[in-house]
């Protein structure tokens, strides 16, 4: 699942970056979207692995709601994240939504044991709004950590967390 807000108006904004990876991934293993409920949805192969891409019809707040049929354990759900760089890529299994309405969301409809591929886009600067920060336009970092963050999926699908987490959450 990739969080993100739905529409034109939000494509390109830092809250999307779930979306972002999404669609690196349906560009790399094909598929089709369709509509499922409350959710855009793409079945696709990944090294022989079955997976369904995800990416919530409804609003950032309310993404938990797309997860209807689905449990914790079934899960790799793709977000923004304030606590990092902009620019990192890092995998987690379970935590609390850190004060991140998506997440808060989704822990809500399945728990917290899900798999989460986070991608760091800072913070806003000193006295900035954080909710106009996360909906303003991504940066070059964070752009640039997206084929990462899909290769961070693509890890835990064919590896396993413990294996992706090793990986990507290696200090340089």
């Amino acid at each position: 699942m990739g969080l993100g807000n739905p529409g034109r108006r939000y494509a390109l904004t830092r809250h999307n970056a779930g979306h972002m990876v999404l669609d690196e991934l349906f560009r790399r293993h094909g598929g089709r979207w369709r509509r499922a409920r409350r959710a855009e949805a793409a079945e696709v192969s990944v090294e022989g692995r079955e997976a369904v891409l995800l990416k919530p019809a409804t609003f950032m707040n309310e993404s938990g709601e797309a997860l209807s049929g689905y449990r914790a354990e079934d899960l790799i759900v793709v977000h923004d994240d304030l606590d990092l760089p902009a620019g990192t890529v890092r995998v987690k299994v379970g935590g609390g939504a850190g004060g991140h309405n998506g997440l808060r969301s989704v822990i809500s409809r399945v728990g917290n044991g899900f798999v989460r591929v986070r991608v760091g886009i800072g913070r806003p600067p000193e006295g900035a709004d954080v909710t106009g920060y996360v909906l303003g336009r991504m940066d070059r970092a964070a752009r640039e950590a997206i084929p990462r963050a899909a290769d961070a999926v693509e890890a835990v699908l064919e590896e396993g967390p413990e294996a992706a987490m090793n990986r990507f959450n290696a200090r340089a």
